[in-house]
């Protein structure tokens, strides 16, 4: 009864707005509009609209209808005052991305439940371009994930590689592996230890924070609904307030605590460094208000960020190429023969993936066929002057884009591409070796420019490297320890579920053989 309502009222609020923007536009327009890139008008995207009252919001049929009848770049008004600018070509993409990475280095405005849960956008993963963002950027790619300190955290992978490792053998004993839980626990250990320390990321803490961050990984893609009409969706959604409200109390009651105790931690240690990740936020300034700290409660914001993203794109592209090794036996065993060859039948050590080229073949494969987000963190244009000398926005492939609008990059189309990977639906990392179809993609009308789905993503996500070293280590060794066969009478099922990252909507079953390991 309540859904029958919402969308009632959204249907007469949509058409009262877009006829209140009409009459605007002929009030205010002194010359021609803005030339936006093409896509359906405003009253014909009612309907997609109406999704935003469910929790699971499937957009990816909208977008393919829009990509067959408007080409490659298109408009979108999911919400009826703001544009969402889609691209969906490699080359556009690498233009903007890269060559034009100065011009849409900014971010569109947050919806409500993003600015609640980013103290205002003040966050990385959606902050606007500025000194703030610059700072709390800086901070994380120099100091967390900067390749000269990926080895102060080895002790804590190891941790969570031998908790991982002794789930499967637990659960191969009696029954199907479930490996998406115990995939997720291993990475939150990691992530907790990076975050707080060893001393704080005990089994209780690992677990409450895992508790309360699949929870908002589960829930956020629903409180989208609080951005249209906030006083109204409140109510008719009362449930799903609460809940959000809950969520970011409850976010607030863990972390600060641990916040503090890392600041009690360094007040009693005069040796004490900025070895974790809550250590380097308490020593940065923020080059606004005279260079002042962080407050405790953009901290939380932060460090609820750092976990979420790190552990949950993390864990469910892990499952993914699990679930791949599972499909296609002929690929794990192969991957398999390349581990034994090089750790001589001991167990996987960080320093031996760089000598694994086939593992890492296997890791891009996975993601350029089942990336974590089907879409790019939104950018926007920074309102740097453009060729065509306006300045309040800039310009793709000679259509105008609006400061606010939001500017989306479909990383599926992207890696489903048939004119660069040929048999694009095939999981074949071969692709990715040394003269493998697509490995070589001319994005520039140049020769041999190197790239890869995510190449232009090493620029722009900091944690990259991070993730790729996780990647390769947990797979490798679950494949070393492991073989991973199908369930009898029940084939891998790679159907797909949109919650913050796009999971397996069957998580992955399989019956596990352990590995003898080589006596030499």
């Amino acid at each position: 009864m309540e859904d029958l309502l919402y969308y009632s009222l959204t249907v007469a609020i949509c058409i009262a707005v877009i006829g209140l923007l009409s009459i605007l536009r002929s009030f205010t327009a002194t010359g021609p509009p803005p030339a936006l890139p093409p896509g359906p008008s405003l009253l014909s995207l009612i309907t997609p609209l109406l999704f935003l009252g469910r929790t699971n919001f499937g957009i990816e049929r909208i977008l393919s209808a829009a990509r067959s009848r408007y080409g490659p770049v298109f408009t979108l008004y999911l919400l009826p005052s703001r544009p969402a600018i889609f691209i969906a070509d490699h080359v556009v993409a690498h233009r903007v991305l890269v060559q034009g990475g100065a011009a849409f280095a900014d971010r569109p405005p947050a919806s409500l439940p993003f600015r609640l849960f980013s103290s205002g956008q003040r966050n990385i993963t959606s902050g606007a371009y500025g000194p703030v963002w610059r700072a709390l950027r800086h901070n994380l790619t120099g100091n967390v994930f900067h390749p000269s300190r990926m080895g102060r955290f080895a002790a804590a992978r190891r941790r969570a590689l031998r908790g991982l490792v002794a789930g499967v053998a637990r659960d191969a004993g009696s029954r199907a592996v479930v490996v998406e839980g115990l995939l997720h626990r291993a990475m939150f250990h990691v992530l907790v230890t990076m975050c707080f320390g060893e001393r704080l990321a005990t089994d209780a803490v690992v677990a409450s924070v895992e508790a309360l961050q699949r929870e908002f990984l589960k829930s956020v893609l629903g409180f989208q609904v609080f951005d249209v009409c906030p006083a109204l969706t409140s109510l008719l959604f009362r449930r799903r307030w609460k809940q959000m409200l809950s969520l970011r109390r409850r976010q607030e009651e863990l972390f600060a605590p641990l916040i503090r105790a890392c600041r009690a931690q360094r007040g009693s240690d005069a040796n004490a460094g900025a070895d974790t990740y809550v250590d380097t936020l308490l020593d940065l300034r923020i080059p606004e208000d005279g260079g002042r700290n962080l407050t405790e409660g953009e901290m939380v914001s932060l460090c609820a960020e750092f976990v979420a993203v790190g552990t949950d794109n993390t864990a469910t592209e892990a499952q993914w190429i699990m679930a791949n090794l599972v499909a296609h036996p002929e690929i794990q065993a192969r991957l398999r023969a390349e581990i034994h060859q090089v750790t001589g039948g001991a167990g996987v050590q960080e320093q031996d993936l760089p000598r694994m080229p086939y593992l890492r073949a296997v890791v891009l494969e996975g993601l350029r066929r089942h990336p974590p987000g089907h879409f790019a963190i939104p950018h926007a244009a920074t309102g740097i002057q453009d060729d065509d000398g306006g300045g309040d926005h800039a310009t793709i492939e000679g259509f105008r884009v609006p400061r606010r609008a939001s500017l989306n990059f479909t990383l599926v189309a992207l890696g489903l591409d048939e004119a660069v990977w040929p048999d694009p639906l095939r999981f074949r990392p071969e692709r990715f070796l040394p003269g493998g179809e697509g490995a070589d993609v001319d994005l520039t009308g140049a020769k041999e420019v190197k790239m890869i789905p995510f190449g232009a993503g090493r620029r722009i996500c900091p944690g990259m490297a991070l993730a790729l070293l996780h990647l390769e280590f947990f797979v490798a060794s679950l494949v070393a320890e492991f073989e991973w066969l199908q369930v009898p009478g029940e084939p891998v099922e790679f159907a797909e579920k949109q919650e913050l990252s796009v999971v397996m909507r069957r998580p992955l079953r399989a019956t596990v053989v352990r590995c003898t390991r080589n006596a030499n």
